[in-house]
Formats: C-alpha cells, sequence, structure tokens
C-alpha cells in the first residue's frame, strides 16, 4: 500500500445537505450512496442551522476560528480550537460564530462504525508511533510533520490528509495533527454463521 496525502485542494468540495455551507470530504466509505463513516472539514461562514443526520454520530472540532458556541436541542456548548465535541447528528442542532471558521467532522452511522477522535501534539525531535487501525486517518492541523511507514514517507501541512491501514505510522516533526480510528461495526445480520 503507498502512502498518500491528500492535499487540502483536493478534498471534494460539495454543499451541506440543507445548503447552508460548504464541506471538504476527505474519506468515506462506502465511496456512493449511504456512508457508514465518513469524515469531512466545514466552512462555516456565518451562525446557521446544522443540516440534519437522523442516526448518525457526529464529533466535531474548531481547526480554524477562535470559538463557536453550539446549541443542541436547547442545551448550549461552548467549543474551543483543536477540542472535540460529541453530538447526536439528529438532534436540533445550531451554530453561533463570530467570524468564519472552519471546524473538522467525523460521523458515523449507529450500528455500522464507531470513531475514536484525538488530537496528537508532537515535538521537532521526539517521533511518536501510531498503532494502525483499519482505517486510521490523519489531519494535519497546525505546523508541518512527517508521516512515515516501512520504507515510505510523506508531508502533512495544515487540512492535509493520509487515509492508512496497513501498519504502524511514525509522526515526526513539530506541529499538531487529528487523528481518527475507525472501527466497523457488524450487524447480527452481517455476521459469518457459526460452523455446523
Amino acid at each position: 500500500m503507498t502512502l498518500r496525502v491528500q492535499r487540502f485542494a483536493t478534498h471534494r468540495r460539495m454543499p451541506w445537505r440543507n445548503g447552508g455551507g460548504v464541506t471538504y470530504e476527505i474519506a468515506r466509505r462506502p465511496d456512493h450512496g449511504e456512508f457508514d463513516w465518513r469524515i469531512s472539514i466545514a466552512e462555516v461562514a456565518a451562525s446557521g442551522a446544522f443540516s440534519s443526520f437522523p442516526g448518525i454520530d457526529r464529533v466535531i472540532m474548531l481547526v480554524d476560528g477562535t470559538e463557536m458556541v453550539l446549541t443542541v436541542n436547547g442545551d448550549r456548548h461552548r467549543l474551543h480550537p483543536l477540542e472535540p465535541f460529541a453530538f447526536d447528528g439528529g438532534a436540533d442542532t445550531v451554530g453561533e460564530v463570530a467570524a468564519p471558521m472552519r471546524d473538522l467532522n467525523v460521523m458515523t452511522r449507529r450500528g455500522r462504525a464507531t470513531a475514536e477522535f484525538g488530537v496528537l501534539r508532537t515535538a521537532e525531535d521526539t517521533p511518536v508511533q501510531i498503532d494502525r487501525a483499519d482505517p486510521l486517518v490523519l489531519v494535519g492541523l497546525t505546523g508541518t510533520v512527517a508521516v512515515s511507514a516501512v520504507h515510505e514517507r510523506a508531508e502533512l501541512t495544515p487540512l492535509d490528509a493520509v487515509c492508512w491501514s496497513d501498519s504502524p505510522l511514525t509522526v515526526r516533526g513539530a506541529g499538531t495533527v487529528a487523528v481518527v480510528r475507525i472501527r466497523r461495526q457488524v450487524s447480527p445480520a452481517d455476521a459469518p454463521a457459526p460452523p455446523r
């Protein structure tokens, strides 16, 4: 498997489901139709309602901007940069911003997938190894970091991404990276039949 970086300029650009903004899709499975999981970057130009995704668990994190106030089913939450926030994608959700900003979104379909979403801060002289996952998605947030696996190496700058599942990765350099591990869930109907 080749370690390839997907640059921010090549992320698939599309309108929000409710038409209120623009999102840049980093990765999703399946590639077409109803997704089991999806990772994207949303541009929030002004305050407004979030699109409704019933049956979807969402985690968002500010990656460009200073603050967002999220009201989820009437409860207000103040979001700060690089702090993931989880909520029900089907909830009545409104975001309030004082200026345009971007956030990173991780969506998983209940019963099909779950996600572990964390932030890794690296120092120039201290490489960090990240255990494999199927898949594992890294998104650059600040600085420039080098990502390597076996004999391959690539650089991540802010909002670039790499999707990988073959082996552990090593991250070097001074910067901040979002680390998303997707865990697929198998429904009873999809599970293999027990041996007879």
